[in-house]
């Protein structure tokens, strides 16, 4: 009997082979909890349409990051260029090498453009292309999930239904042959146990006929076992067709996500390479275009021009005094020029004309005062400590008018104010022919600026 239960096992593995196409060395081989034929094993399929859409989900999370990532890159680019491009301006670098420089964050600003570019490439066109593609693939339904999903797990379960009810079958009638093969054991045991004690011839009888009862029972069963499973043979390869049938079109239905995927990121590499972009390549030739160009000797020349001995000078000569001497002086020399218009009073007129060239003395005196009793050595300033006749006229109403600086000053003179660009300050009547101003600072410092360096708030 246990021979024969043996027998049992070895067709069982047989035909189990058979259905799955293996060979009988495969077959020993535990792999059915694993099987897609086992059942209920399908689910994976049809949890992989669901995994589609979760792909679509994080795929568009991906282009979406990887779209902050240009934007942030571009942004401090374009940060770095133009805090770049005010230091090199404000700087003493000059000619062909700063225009070299310049071009450094000219390159920074282009590629800025670029990286926006690819940037609205992705959440433009790369998303709203898996956005449209997810939103036709995939239908909701209004109790939850996909339509897709449904359809698939339908499909499967139908495929599968009539295999399962014959598959439950064959293991209930082999839980009935085990059962049985085991009862039947369990009395020849007995039945053996009972003769080597020698019990009475009555018991030993029972004990025989529980015996072969057991054996009709392992008999029985053992074909209903064996029925079930040439039943469950049958339906075998029908199942395994239709099975087929409804895992090849959910592979389509993948094939087109995979496809559409594949097509996607290649637009996306396509977006990314800004190698095989013109307008990068562009960049960097006008770049190097512009490094190549920058010229030291050129630059030495040009330095020399306009800051060293090539400059032209107006070399001081002889010029006989005029009251309509007009010609271009610096600062200095004009302020000079005023207080030189105090020495007419020293000239011999009439009394009448002296009158009027003292009159006219005063007020070229007092202009003078007003304008320069800040600087040291003003010839007035003494004057009127020692009792200037005209001490006590009262001044004409000085304009004040408030300013800020666009940049920053370093005062070069004494009389002259130093302030940052931003600084606020009260410009004191109109520039000069020279292009300076009064003004005075929010400390109360009084001096000249260069009007230009300024710009008003009214």
């Amino acid at each position: 009997n246990l021979k024969a239960y043996e027998d049992i096992l070895k067709i069982s593995v047989v035909r189990v082979t058979q259905t799955s196409g293996k060979d009988l060395t495969d077959s020993l081989v535990d792999v059915s909890s694993d099987s897609f034929w086992e059942v209920g094993n399908y689910k994976r399929a049809v949890k992989r349409v669901d995994d589609g859409n979760r792909l679509c989900n994080d795929l568009m999370n991906c282009l979406h990051e990887r779209a902050r990532i240009e934007k942030s890159y571009a942004t401090q680019l374009t940060e770095w260029a133009k805090r770049w491009r005010q230091l090199v301006e404000k700087g003493p670098q000059y000619g062909t090498v700063e225009r070299a420089w310049f071009a450094l964050m000219t390159e920074a600003e282009k590629v800025s453009d670029l990286h926006m570019e690819v940037k609205a490439a992705l959440t433009g066109e790369d998303l709203e292309k898996v956005k449209n593609w997810q939103k036709d693939a995939y239908h909701k339904q209004m109790i939850g999930g996909f339509k897709e999903t449904k359809e698939a797990e339908d499909g499967f379960r139908k495929a599968q239904k009539p295999w399962a009810k014959k598959l439950k079958e064959v293991d209930t009638m082999k839980k009935a042959y085990h059962n049985a093969c085991k009862e039947e054991k369990t009395a020849t045991s007995r039945e053996s146990s009972s003769k080597l004690e020698n019990n009475n011839p009555e018991a030993q009888k029972k004990l025989q006929e529980k015996v072969e009862k057991c054996q009709q029972e392992v008999q029985k069963t053992q074909e209903r076992y064996s029925k079930s499973l040439e039943e469950l043979d049958k339906v075998t390869p029908q199942y395994m067709e239709n099975m087929e049938q409804v895992f090849e079109q959910w592979q389509q239905f993948e094939d087109k996500r995979l496809r559409f995927f594949r097509e996607l990121l290649l637009g996306v590499k396509q977006h990314l390479d800004l190698s095989s972009n013109h307008k990068y390549s562009t960049v960097y030739h006008t770049l190097e275009d512009t490094l190549q160009a920058a010229d030291a000797q050129e630059d030495l020349r040009w330095f020399r021009s306009n800051h060293g001995p090539g400059m032209p000078m107006n070399w001081p000569q002889f010029e006989e005094w005029s009251m309509d001497l007009n010609r271009t002086l610096s600062r200095r020399e004009t302020k000079r020029k005023h207080t030189d218009g105090v020495t007419l009073t020293g000239i011999s007129q009439t009394t009448e004309q002296t009158s009027k060239a003292s009159s006219s003395a005063g007020t070229v005196e007092k202009t003078a005062a007003d304008g320069s009793d800040e600087e040291a050595g003003n010839p007035f300033a003494s004057a009127n400590a020692n009792g200037n006749p005209f001490e006590d006229e009262p001044s004409s109403a000085e304009v004040c008018v408030p300013v800020r600086a666009l940049y920053d000053y370093d005062g070069q003179e004494q009389d002259e104010l130093t302030f940052k660009a931003g600084d606020q300050l009260m410009k004191m009547g109109e520039e000069d022919e020279q292009g300076w101003c009064k003004g005075r600072l929010s400390d109360g410092t009084v001096g000249l600026y260069p009007a230009n360096y300024v710009e008003d708030l009214e």
